[in-house]
């Protein structure tokens, strides 16, 4: 849940304190989910309502709100979590430091974070994380009886691994990337017809020409080169004009991206040596033909 928060040292009027998303969770949270502990302990079965209020904050929360500063040991209120009874929630002791995670749109940047003990702050309904090294279905049933040997009542519903909780937020830019790939794919086969017409086209109308070459000693790899650098010097044209409409129109797209730049270098190269290869599959075969000519033939062609 999202939740204001108060920093020790740092008073702030109620209606512009800053917000975090605020969790509460279990001791070995962290370890399940293997989110890295960058500072500080994970929270332990002390952590319950007979000890002191902690909390646990994640990289972003520490570098924005503490700069330059050790955040274990400072204090830190949000607005929600309290269960120690009516009244304002109490102020928590940071113990911890762990690492950002995507809690939905894998594609936005890390939020501030701040997790609690589930002792501390009771939550219902409540989310059960289990790691296991076996197929992840085959343990629901022992799931569902373990449970039900606490509270027959208690119902068990949405049971997903996080693979598919995965696809699921990634659904819709998958399926738009998968539509514009097909695009691209369908354009790129066009090109690569449309160059090898044209080239072939120019091929057959200078085959006059290229007799007339050969008939004073032009060798077959400088007609193959002549008409290669035909078709590629457009193909280059092309490639440095769509370069630079792309790295203008990336920023549309920057946000089905996911851990890519959107002017990344790799795969800017990559596409041009993939469009240049096609270009040039499609200009070597009519060039080929055109070299293979009999100058005799070729004098004679109209």
């Amino acid at each position: 849940m999202r939740s204001s928060i108060e920093i020790e040292g740092q008073p702030t009027p109620m209606g512009s304190r800053p917000s975090a998303a605020f969790n509460a969770i279990a001791p070995n949270y962290f370890r399940t989910l293997a989110i890295v502990r960058a500072a500080g302990r994970d929270f332990t079965a002390h952590d319950d309502l007979k000890s002191t209020p902690v909390a646990i904050v994640n990289r972003t929360l520490a570098q924005r709100f503490f700069p330059n500063q050790d955040p274990i040991g400072r204090h830190i209120r949000p607005g929600i979590g309290n269960g120690y009874g009516p009244g304002e929630a109490p102020m928590r002791e940071i113990v911890g430091v762990v690492g950002d995670v995507k809690q939905g749109d894998p594609g936005a940047a890390a939020a501030p974070e701040v997790y609690a003990p589930l002792a501390q702050c009771p939550f219902s309904p409540m989310f059960i994380v289990v790691h296991t090294a076996n197929e992840p279905q085959g343990i629901v049933d022992p799931i569902r009886r373990q449970v039900a040997s606490l509270d027959k009542n208690t119902p068990i519903y949405h049971v997903e691994t996080l693979d598919q909780y995965f696809a699921q937020s990634v659904a819709a830019p998958r399926f738009i990337t998968l539509l514009l790939s097909g695009f691209a794919g369908l354009a790129l086969l066009l090109a690569s017809v449309g160059i090898y017409g044209v080239i072939s086209y120019i091929a057959v109308q200078r085959t006059h020409e290229i007799g007339i070459r050969m008939a004073l000693g032009a060798q077959k790899g400088e007609i193959l080169r002549t008409v290669i650098g035909k078709g590629l010097a457009p193909a280059l044209a092309g490639l440095a004009i769509g370069i630079a409409c792309a790295l203008r129109l990336t920023r549309v797209l920057s946000s089905l991206l996911y851990g890519v730049d959107p002017a990344d270098p790799l795969t800017f190269a990559a596409v041009s040596l993939i469009l240049m290869g096609v270009a040039l599959a499609a200009c070597y075969i009519p060039a080929r033909r055109a070299a293979r000519l009999d100058p005799m033939r070729s004098l004679r062609y109209e």
